[in-house]
């Protein structure tokens, strides 16, 4: 019985065996590539992460602000700045008060205005007062409560407006808004309450 099946060429089983361990250097290059790049894809998406941490609204609590809605008040609040300092605006949580602004830094301190308040009673004649960008401001410290910040309150505009700062938070939030108050609402003679009086 005679065998019909071609013979194979000797050279083409070496061609054939030797095809799969030779790689094209594009396939190569890819296969290097791929892990690298997700590696790095990794990295940045982490360091991302890191700057930018989630923030939550700011709660707020109500506060006499008999002029909140008044013009002086709308005007200001759409003049603030995104950014004072390290801390970004943040959202209110609702219900959020009207008259009111926060921003947040990515240590979770926070910055709070309030605008369109009464004349605080700590505010007398005898009341020493700071001169930021020809705004000027009384603070209340808030040591004897217990609390690491200061409230600054603005005291020459048409309304009284509360600036709640961290301690060490550095003079930029108060430079920021002094600014935004300059711009926006006139100056006026302040109203010291009488030394000692109600």
């Amino acid at each position: 019985m005679t065998d019909n099946s071609p013979t194979p060429d000797p050279d083409e089983s070496v061609a054939t065996t030797n095809n799969p361990a030779r790689r094209h250097p594009a396939l190569i290059a890819t296969a290097i590539a791929l892990p690298v790049a997700l590696l790095v894809g990794i990295v940045v998406a982490a360091v991302v992460v890191t700057r930018s941490p989630v923030t939550s609204p700011v709660g707020l609590g109500p506060v006499p602000a008999p002029d909140a809605e008044s013009e002086s008040c709308t005007a200001l609040l759409e003049a603030l700045p995104e950014d004072l300092g390290d801390y970004s605006r943040a959202e209110l949580a609702d219900p959020a008060p009207v008259g009111a602004a926060a921003w947040q830094s990515a240590e979770g301190g926070e910055v709070v205005l309030r605008c369109g308040l009464e004349r605080p009673d700590e505010f007398d004649q005898a009341s020493a007062l700071q001169v930021v960008d020809d705004v000027q401001w009384f603070e209340v410290s808030g040591a004897e409560q217990g609390i690491d910040a200061s409230t600054w309150f603005v005291v020459d505009r048409p309304v009284y407006l509360a600036l709640t700062v961290p301690n060490g938070s550095g003079p930029t939030p108060l430079q920021d808004i002094s600014a935004a108050v300059s711009t926006t609402l006139p100056q006026q003679a302040i109203d010291p309450a009488p030394v000692g009086g109600p």
